[in-house]
């Protein structure tokens, strides 16, 4: 049942006689009401073909103040619609109106079929046959739709000749207040599909259209507004929908209609279904991780494409997860990172794993459990604590103020002067000692060039030999320990070296978070 006014009837005839599909009127006259475009074709296009046929009452604007917004049409037989004089000679009206389409409908003018042809159980059916076969495991439902740029130039076009035709007294809606039709077909389609799949509506079924026949409908605004078409390497095409009503936007009403027909031409063919696909919503795992090797990088270690350590932590948490969450893809983050050859000890560095496309979604934590347990008896380089699954506002929580925490961190130090114990006593008494590191040499290709001030809240030294001893660390996080040890020829002032007045260098290093 439409939600159409006296009003509306010119329009109707006017879209209806340029060959729009009944479904593009009710976009054209702004109809909300997501049920009414669920009826069938048929119907719709006899209900709305009556409805434009009906004489136009003399007292139209008084009527429409006092009656109800929402009115049932009559619906009348096509072959009904005629007037007879009082000779009983048979004319028709003076106003051109459409006939009811008996057999398959022309393909719309503005919508090229999508939302006459793409609507119904059959192809529900279809696109719920893809997603069924792509074995994912899902929850909620999302539907995305791609449609060709051309039908944004089509639509503008039929826009101008209802604001020609009928008048701009008698058409006040804006173009921004016509219903979308990508909005209409999702309103059609999506309880169709959920109902296939038996789900309520982050899971998304994607359809993409394209009609060949109409591409070039685009090209003129190309001369007309160039800036907005530029090449993009992603792109096929620079015609693309968001660049065409860009350009439309630009546009001026006397340009386009010099250079496009108002109403559109009636295209031969439907669209074309280009691709279905379906998509879930990314997941994310997040925990802690320990690391005992000095040989292992955090990420995957490839210089000049080459690589130069067989795995890392990233690739001995992430592979099992991969495979039980069945996902293409994944983005790997942590609170900090350790150099290849530290170690990370104590309750350990938390980290973050951003899933793309799983097909699996749901895990009892017993599952997460055992799957934590795979892991760590994956490799003895590393083991994980407190696995679990988590919204993506907590992995970006564990970015947040990452500078402002604290580190430890436990180092031992070579000193090519013979040392006592006396000659490291007075490291433990230094507090809140400032720092300026400007950016480490064996960093600087992929950190930019700064100078990054630090604070090394305590240090504590225990003695070992005349040539090595063991120190202690609580610093601000992102500081560098190994050239605060060795000065980085000079790029960390004051260091160790300036302090106990030898060259100093560090062995080995852990750390503590």
């Amino acid at each position: 049942m439409h939600l159409l006014k006296e009003k509306d009837k010119p329009v109707v005839r006017v879209l209806l006689n340029a060959g729009c599909c009944p479904r593009c009127v009710l976009r054209f006259c702004c109809v909300g009401l997501q049920s009414t475009y669920r009826q069938s074709y048929k119907d719709l296009m006899k209900e709305l073909t009556d409805f434009a046929r009906e004489c136009n009452k003399p007292n139209a604007e008084t009527e429409e103040e006092n009656d109800p917004p929402c009115k049932k049409m009559k619906l009348e037989e096509t072959e009904d619609f005629v007037e007879s004089d009082k000779n009983g000679t048979v004319t028709k009206p003076t106003q051109e109106c459409p006939t009811v389409q008996k057999d398959e409908p022309k393909t719309c003018v503005v919508c090229l079929g999508v939302l006459q042809h793409f609507c119904d159980k059959d192809f529900a059916k279809k696109m719920s046959r893809v997603v069924e076969s792509a074995n994912y495991q899902f929850s909620s439902l999302v539907i995305s739709v791609s449609l060709p740029a051309q039908l944004s130039v089509r639509e503008h076009a039929a826009w101008l000749l209802v604001k020609q035709e009928v008048g701009q007294q008698d058409f006040s809606s804006g173009k921004d207040d016509v219903i979308q039709i990508k909005e209409a077909y999702k309103w059609i389609i999506h309880p169709l599909i959920s109902e296939e799949l038996g789900v309520p509506s982050p899971f998304e079924v994607s359809v993409a259209f394209t009609h060949s026949e109409t591409d070039g409908d685009c090209h003129f605004l190309a001369s007309i507004c160039s800036t907005c078409f530029k090449p993009a390497k992603n792109k096929q095409s620079v015609f693309t929908r968001m660049a065409v009503i860009k350009a439309l936007e630009k546009i001026k009403e006397e340009d386009f209609r010099k250079q496009f027909s108002c109403p559109p031409n009636s295209p031969e063919t439907k669209c074309d279904v280009q691709d279905i696909q379906c998509l879930h919503a990314p997941l994310y795992v997040a925990g802690r991780y320990n690391k005992y090797s000095r040989t292992l990088p955090q990420t995957p270690w490839v210089i000049d494409g080459e690589r130069k350590m067989e795995s890392s932590v990233e690739e001995l948490i992430s592979e099992p997860l991969l495979a039980v969450f069945r996902a293409g893809g994944l983005n790997f983050s942590s609170s900090g990172r350790e150099d290849v050859d530290v170690r990370t000890l104590g309750n350990g560095r938390p980290f973050a794993i951003e899933l793309l496309n799983p097909h699996r979604a749901t895990f009892t934590k017993e599952e997460i459990k055992n799957l934590q347990q795979t892991i760590n008896k994956s490799s003895d380089k590393i083991k994980v604590r407190d696995l679990q699954i988590v919204t993506r506002e907590a992995m970006v929580h564990m970015k947040e103020g990452e500078e402002g925490k604290t580190k430890c961190y436990n180092a031992l130090i070579w000193t090519e002067k013979a040392i006592k114990t006396s000659d490291i006593e007075f490291i433990n008494n230094i507090k809140e000692f400032k720092i300026d590191q400007k950016t480490p040499l064996r960093v600087l290709h992929r950190r930019p060039l700064a100078v990054r001030p630090r604070i090394i809240h305590t240090m504590r030294a225990e003695f070992l030999d005349e040539h090595h001893f063991r120190l202690y660390l609580k610093t601000q996080a992102g500081t560098y320990i190994k050239e605060f040890v060795h000065g980085d020829f000079g790029r960390t002032k004051p260091n160790l070296c300036n302090l106990m007045s030898t060259v100093t260098d560090i062995l080995e290093l852990d750390v503590e978070v």
